[in-house]
């Protein structure tokens, strides 16, 4: 399948299919979006927000969610702030989110069965990762959504001037609801 995804970038940019996406790097409409990894999402949420190229920064992971404040989608918080003038933050959960009720041990399970032996396993929990915790889901979208918008929103290295709000999308009308 990557092969193929090559071949078609060959032609992507031979063709210069690439002109109608030029934009620069600073978000025009001044927002960063934290949102799901969802498939689902991936044309739903900027055709159902009516952006395109160029209008925000979007920052996806597993759930949407940010369990550490120091983890990696802070971070790019921190540059969309301070480098490309965001001075808004959404936090968009979505309905039937993967994410949500997901096992930390059915994911350590799994990983077994994939081949990861229980040494590397062990050697995280040494490392001091709590793999439960870690790998653990979240019970409700929009606790885990409005957990989220209080840890940016009082994060000591976002400016106060900065807005946070959350949502929820919906995942197959793209309906978005403000909590």
């Amino acid at each position: 399948m990557i092969e193929q995804m090559l071949e078609y970038n060959k032609h992507f940019v031979e063709t210069k299919a690439y002109e109608k996406y030029q934009t620069s790097k600073y978000p025009d409409k001044k927002i960063a979006i934290v949102t799901c990894m969802d498939t689902r999402l991936v044309e739903l949420l900027p055709a159902a927000l009516g952006i395109k190229n160029g209008d925000v920064k979007i920052i996806k992971n597993a759930g949407g969610t940010i369990t550490n404040p120091f983890d990696s989608t802070v971070r790019s918080l921190l540059v969309a702030i301070y480098e490309l003038g965001v001075n808004e933050v959404m936090i968009i959960g979505h309905t039937t989110c993967g994410v949500q009720g997901m096992d930390s041990q059915e994911m350590l399970h799994l990983m077994r069965e994939r081949g990861i032996d229980e040494e590397h396993i062990s050697l995280m929990k040494h490392c001091g990762i709590d793999l439960n915790s870690w790998l653990h889901g979240f019970d409700d979208t929009e606790s885990a959504v409005l957990e989220t918008v209080d840890l940016v929103k009082n994060h000591p290295l976002v400016p106060k001037d900065v807005v946070v709000r959350g949502y929820i999308m919906d995942s197959e009308t793209g309906e978005l609801k403000t909590i």
